[in-house]
């Protein structure tokens, strides 16, 4: 067996065919009902992935995953929604989400997803340790190349996407420290490997940190490292990322969420360049170029009390902000076709195109869960498409409703503008009449439209009527 899979969903039948289906995959599979139900079992099993139902009868998603953090911080979890619930669930990856998929649950999707997840997860850990033995290697990239992760930075067409890129070959030589701002989904994490690699510390180690899953009781020891006997648990000496990323990058993703202790730390290091294992008693020199991501405005939360300002200023030596997708529509298409290739490969599928149809549908859909969500949506399109052309039939319902709902709107705004339009013009025309009855008399006017003088000029000046 590969390795077991802990599913938490409260949808028996659903639950016995994942669990079948996992295990004819070679995965030992454990089921829960309840949100309380899979914790218990977590406490008592590692587990190498968690599926877990973003609405459970006892307790929420995210509360599911803040505690599944607390008891296993490395297990990566992925989220199963409907589709109407995508914009939500994309906020779970704020409390360490890896991945969501959205029901139907297709297996052959799934089972890809399940993959990437694990070998994502299990490939930093491995970087970590290649980092240890001092045995890291890379080459720096040229545009559109493979990250360590195996997987691809794309430059997309529109002008935010060409500036971003200049950012990412002007900044990467040096060793400032960089933030990184942007919605969910927007690929944060993409363009700070883009920086490390370009960077002169390519042949180190690239370690990356989501403090939104680091539990606050285990962040000091997860970051900075802690000796045996520190706290009960700590059985043996323990590096931290930073001394793991020595002489290499550090990504500290959601650093708002990063707690007020060990901000202090963080400072610290800034400002020194040394850290401090838990329980230890002597500093370790370290050499590590700090790149931080957040969704969130961190002024706002330096202003109110959540984020040092010192910090702050340490870590924003320079910004990077990235746009949403629905503000540069010219990248999705360029992103949309990375993607058919990406789907192609993992699911032994031919398709080459989208429809026209389809190609005005991903351009004009809002997409709040953005590249990743964009990703998600084309992947299970192609598999469920036969031939070589990707139909407006494999989208789910939720964009193609979508759509139509925006055609009606603008159908109904022409409407109404129209009707606006014809009541303009005959309130124009009887105007006119009335004052060519008085004799362009205007206070005589007014008395005869019921309407006051300065409302009255001020249709002759709307209706551009000349008396």
């Amino acid at each position: 067996m590969i390795g077991r899979i802990l599913v938490i969903d409260d949808d028996k039948d659903m639950c016995l065919v994942l669990s079948k289906f996992l295990t004819k995959n070679d995965y030992e599979v454990d089921i829960a009902h309840t949100g309380e139900g899979g914790l218990k079992l977590l406490r008592d099993t590692e587990y190498i992935l968690i599926l877990c139902d973003y609405r459970l009868p006892d307790i929420t998603g995210v509360e599911a995953l803040q505690k599944i953090k607390v008891l296993s911080p490395n297990v990566p979890v992925i989220i199963i929604t409907g589709y109407s619930d995508v914009r939500t669930a994309v906020e779970t990856f704020r409390y360490g989400a890896s991945d969501y998929v959205t029901k139907p649950l297709y297996p052959d999707e799934l089972l890809v997803t399940i993959r990437e997840t694990i070998a994502k997860n299990s490939n930093k850990s491995f970087t970590g340790d290649k980092a240890q033995n001092g045995k890291t290697d890379a080459a720096k990239p040229s545009r559109g190349t493979t990250t360590k992760s195996g997987q691809d930075f794309i430059v997309g067409k529109s002008v935010q996407s060409q500036t971003v890129q200049r950012y990412v070959e002007l900044i990467a030589p040096s060793d400032m420290s960089v933030i990184i701002t942007g919605e969910t989904g927007t690929g944060k994490e993409f363009v700070a490997q883009a920086i490390h690699r370009f960077s002169n510390r390519s042949d180190k180690a690239f370690i990356a940190i989501d403090c939104g899953a680091l539990p606050k009781e285990l962040a000091g020891s997860e970051l900075f490292g802690h000796v045996k006997g520190a706290f009960t648990g700590a059985v043996n000496d323990k590096q931290g990322s930073f001394e793991v990323a020595n002489n290499g990058t550090i990504f500290l993703d959601e650093i708002g969420n990063l707690s007020y202790e060990n901000q202090v730390k963080l400072l610290r290091v800034l400002q020194e360049r040394r850290i401090k294992r838990i329980g230890a008693t002597r500093d370790i020199a370290i050499d590590v170029r700090i790149i931080a991501a957040t969704n969130e405005d961190l002024n706002k939360a330096v202003k109110e009390g959540r984020f040092r300002e010192d910090l702050y200023h340490r870590l924003n030596e320079f910004k990077i902000s990235l746009s949403p997708l629905r503000e540069r529509k010219e990248d999705i298409l360029v992103f949309a076709d990375h993607f058919l290739q990406k789907a192609n490969v993992a699911l032994n599928k031919n398709a080459k195109a989208f429809s026209p149809e389809v190609t005005d549908q991903l351009r004009n859909y809002y997409w709040h869960g953005n590249l990743r969500e964009l990703n998600n949506v084309v992947k299970r399109a192609v598999l469920l498409t036969q031939g070589e052309t990707v139909e407006a039939e494999a989208l789910p319902q939720e964009i193609v409703h979508s759509m139509e709902m925006a055609g009606i709107s603008q159908h109904h705004n022409e409407e109404v503008s129209l009707l606006k339009n014809i009541a303009g013009s005959a309130e124009r025309q009887a105007i006119i009449d009335v004052l060519e009855k008085v004799n362009y008399n205007k206070s005589r006017a007014a008395e005869l439209m019921n309407i006051d003088r300065k409302t009255l000029y001020n249709k002759l000046k709307l209706y551009n009527i000349k008396a």
